[in-house]
Protein backbone atom coordinates (compact mmCIF):
# COMPACT_ATOMS: atom_id res chain seq x y z
CA UNK A 1 0.00 0.00 0.00
CA UNK A 2 1.67 2.92 -0.77
CA UNK A 3 1.64 6.26 1.79
CA UNK A 4 -0.33 9.35 0.10
CA UNK A 5 1.78 12.22 -0.64
CA UNK A 6 2.35 15.11 1.51
CA UNK A 7 1.16 13.22 4.60
CA UNK A 8 4.64 13.33 6.60
CA UNK A 9 5.09 16.87 5.84
CA UNK A 10 1.57 17.48 7.21
CA UNK A 11 2.38 15.69 10.58
CA UNK A 12 5.72 18.11 10.41
CA UNK A 13 4.19 20.99 10.00
CA UNK A 14 1.60 20.39 12.77
CA UNK A 15 4.49 19.16 15.19
CA UNK A 16 6.19 22.33 14.52
CA UNK A 17 3.15 24.40 14.87
CA UNK A 18 2.46 22.75 18.61
CA UNK A 19 6.30 23.42 19.71
CA UNK A 20 5.45 27.25 18.68
CA UNK A 21 3.33 26.97 20.87
CA UNK A 22 4.47 25.50 23.63
CA UNK A 23 7.49 27.98 23.71
CA UNK A 24 4.99 30.69 23.36
CA UNK A 25 3.06 29.92 26.67
CA UNK A 26 6.28 29.00 27.97
CA UNK A 27 7.51 32.61 27.50
CA UNK A 28 4.36 34.44 28.72
CA UNK A 29 4.47 32.50 31.89
CA UNK A 30 8.18 33.40 32.36
CA UNK A 31 7.14 37.30 31.79
CA UNK A 32 4.08 36.82 34.41
CA UNK A 33 6.88 35.41 36.88
CA UNK A 34 9.01 37.71 36.57
CA UNK A 35 6.52 40.53 36.61
CA UNK A 36 4.88 38.83 39.97
CA UNK A 37 8.57 38.58 41.39
CA UNK A 38 9.13 42.42 40.49
CA UNK A 39 6.01 43.35 42.48
CA UNK A 40 6.82 41.91 45.29
CA UNK A 41 10.59 43.31 45.51
CA UNK A 42 8.79 46.66 45.47
CA UNK A 43 6.25 45.54 48.28
CA UNK A 44 8.70 44.75 50.21
CA UNK A 45 10.95 47.70 49.74
CA UNK A 46 8.12 50.52 49.97
CA UNK A 47 7.43 48.47 53.75
CA UNK A 48 11.18 48.58 54.33
CA UNK A 49 11.01 51.86 53.96
CA UNK A 50 7.63 52.50 55.57
CA UNK A 51 9.20 51.22 58.46
CA UNK A 52 12.18 52.60 58.53
CA UNK A 53 10.41 56.01 58.24
CA UNK A 54 8.16 55.46 61.26
CA UNK A 55 11.67 54.98 63.04
CA UNK A 56 12.70 57.59 62.30
CA UNK A 57 9.38 59.79 63.07
CA UNK A 58 9.27 58.20 66.59
CA UNK A 59 12.76 59.41 66.91
CA UNK A 60 12.53 62.75 66.61
CA UNK A 61 9.43 62.47 68.52
CA UNK A 62 11.49 61.41 71.43
CA UNK A 63 13.78 64.18 70.69
CA UNK A 64 11.43 66.60 71.22
CA UNK A 65 10.14 65.60 74.51
CA UNK A 66 13.56 65.19 75.70
CA UNK A 67 14.09 68.99 74.64
CA UNK A 68 11.07 69.59 76.00
CA UNK A 69 12.33 67.88 79.62
CA UNK A 70 15.96 70.02 79.20
CA UNK A 71 13.70 73.03 79.23
CA UNK A 72 11.31 72.16 81.91
CA UNK A 73 12.79 70.02 84.33
CA UNK A 74 15.54 67.68 83.71
CA UNK A 75 15.28 64.38 85.83
CA UNK A 76 18.96 64.09 86.47
CA UNK A 77 20.52 66.83 88.43
CA UNK A 78 24.57 66.61 87.45
CA UNK A 79 23.43 67.09 83.82
CA UNK A 80 20.52 69.43 84.16
CA UNK A 81 20.43 72.92 82.91
CA UNK A 82 16.24 73.81 83.12
CA UNK A 83 17.42 76.40 85.77
CA UNK A 84 18.46 78.42 82.24
CA UNK A 85 15.23 78.81 80.77
CA UNK A 86 13.10 81.76 82.08
CA UNK A 87 10.12 82.80 80.07
CA UNK A 88 11.03 86.25 80.92
CA UNK A 89 14.76 85.76 80.29
CA UNK A 90 17.32 85.06 77.11
CA UNK A 91 20.07 84.44 78.91
CA UNK A 92 22.56 81.81 77.52
CA UNK A 93 20.95 82.55 73.90
CA UNK A 94 23.36 84.07 71.43
CA UNK A 95 22.70 87.54 70.44
CA UNK A 96 23.40 87.22 66.62
CA UNK A 97 20.41 86.14 64.54
CA UNK A 98 20.84 82.50 62.71
CA UNK A 99 23.40 81.74 65.51
CA UNK A 100 23.64 78.52 67.75
CA UNK A 101 26.11 77.99 71.03
CA UNK A 102 28.48 75.21 70.27
CA UNK A 103 30.90 73.10 72.03
CA UNK A 104 30.22 69.39 73.39
CA UNK A 105 30.78 71.00 76.98
CA UNK A 106 29.20 74.24 76.77
CA UNK A 107 26.13 74.54 78.97
CA UNK A 108 24.42 76.61 76.08
CA UNK A 109 24.98 73.72 73.41
CA UNK A 110 21.96 74.08 70.90
CA UNK A 111 20.70 77.26 71.94
CA UNK A 112 19.32 79.14 68.97
CA UNK A 113 18.66 83.06 67.68
CA UNK A 114 16.25 82.60 65.09
CA UNK A 115 17.55 84.00 61.27
CA UNK A 116 16.87 87.56 60.39
CA UNK A 117 14.28 88.11 57.83
CA UNK A 118 14.98 86.77 54.34
CA UNK A 119 17.55 84.62 55.43
CA UNK A 120 17.66 80.85 55.64
CA UNK A 121 16.28 79.18 58.80
CA UNK A 122 18.82 78.18 61.37
CA UNK A 123 17.64 74.48 61.55
CA UNK A 124 17.93 74.78 57.55
CA UNK A 125 21.53 75.81 57.28
CA UNK A 126 23.06 73.18 60.16
CA UNK A 127 24.09 69.11 59.73
CA UNK A 128 22.33 67.65 62.48
CA UNK A 129 24.25 64.14 60.88
CA UNK A 130 27.41 65.68 62.36
CA UNK A 131 28.21 65.44 66.03
CA UNK A 132 31.62 67.07 65.29
CA UNK A 133 29.55 70.37 64.70
CA UNK A 134 29.44 71.05 67.95
CA UNK A 135 25.80 73.39 67.51
CA UNK A 136 23.39 70.35 67.99
CA UNK A 137 22.08 68.53 70.90
CA UNK A 138 22.34 64.58 71.17
CA UNK A 139 19.14 62.83 73.06
CA UNK A 140 19.81 62.52 76.75
CA UNK A 141 23.02 65.35 76.77
CA UNK A 142 21.26 67.38 79.41
CA UNK A 143 19.14 65.06 81.05
CA UNK A 144 21.03 61.94 81.48
CA UNK A 145 18.01 59.75 79.55
CA UNK A 146 19.48 56.87 77.25
CA UNK A 147 18.16 56.15 73.34
CA UNK A 148 18.22 52.72 72.63
CA UNK A 149 19.93 52.10 68.96
CA UNK A 150 21.26 50.07 66.77
CA UNK A 151 20.23 46.95 64.79
CA UNK A 152 16.45 46.97 63.67
CA UNK A 153 16.59 50.13 65.78
CA UNK A 154 17.18 53.95 64.85
CA UNK A 155 20.86 53.75 63.61
CA UNK A 156 21.59 57.01 66.20
CA UNK A 157 20.47 59.09 68.64
CA UNK A 158 18.18 61.64 67.25
CA UNK A 159 19.44 65.90 67.66
CA UNK A 160 17.86 69.15 68.55
CA UNK A 161 18.13 72.42 68.99
CA UNK A 162 16.22 75.38 70.87
CA UNK A 163 15.25 78.76 69.69
CA UNK A 164 14.51 81.56 71.51
CA UNK A 165 11.09 83.19 70.17
CA UNK A 166 9.32 86.39 71.54
CA UNK A 167 5.79 85.78 73.03
CA UNK A 168 3.57 88.08 72.48
CA UNK A 169 -0.10 87.54 74.07
CA UNK A 170 -3.05 89.90 74.26
CA UNK A 171 -3.42 91.24 77.82
CA UNK A 172 -0.23 91.27 78.23
CA UNK A 173 2.19 94.08 79.17
CA UNK A 174 4.66 95.58 76.06
CA UNK A 175 7.07 96.42 78.92
CA UNK A 176 7.70 93.25 80.08
CA UNK A 177 9.66 91.14 77.43
CA UNK A 178 8.49 87.49 77.12
CA UNK A 179 10.08 84.33 75.15
CA UNK A 180 9.06 80.45 74.29
CA UNK A 181 10.99 78.04 72.32
CA UNK A 182 11.01 76.64 69.06
CA UNK A 183 12.57 73.44 68.77
CA UNK A 184 13.54 71.38 66.08
CA UNK A 185 14.52 67.43 66.27
CA UNK A 186 15.75 65.06 64.38
CA UNK A 187 15.72 60.96 63.81
CA UNK A 188 17.13 58.37 61.93
CA UNK A 189 15.90 55.44 60.86
CA UNK A 190 17.75 51.84 60.74
CA UNK A 191 18.96 53.36 57.60
CA UNK A 192 20.68 56.32 58.65
CA UNK A 193 19.79 57.94 55.44
CA UNK A 194 16.51 57.56 56.32
CA UNK A 195 15.43 61.29 58.28
CA UNK A 196 12.75 62.75 59.83
CA UNK A 197 12.64 66.58 61.07
CA UNK A 198 9.73 67.70 63.31
CA UNK A 199 9.25 71.09 65.01
CA UNK A 200 7.23 71.73 68.23
CA UNK A 201 6.66 75.63 70.05
CA UNK A 202 7.00 75.23 73.68
CA UNK A 203 6.14 77.93 76.10
CA UNK A 204 7.56 77.71 79.91
CA UNK A 205 4.68 77.94 82.47
CA UNK A 206 7.19 80.02 85.07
Amino acid sequence: MMARPGLRNSHSAQGGMALVVVLLVLIVVLLLATASAQIAMQGEKMARNDRDRRIAFEAAEAALLDAEMDIEAAPDLAVSRSDLFSRFSAFGFPSSPGTCAGGAQNRFLGLCQPAAAGEPAVWNTLDFGDAADGATVAYGHFTGRLFPSGGALSARSPRYIIELLPDRRLGESAEREAFLYRITAVGYGANERTQVALQSIYRKTR
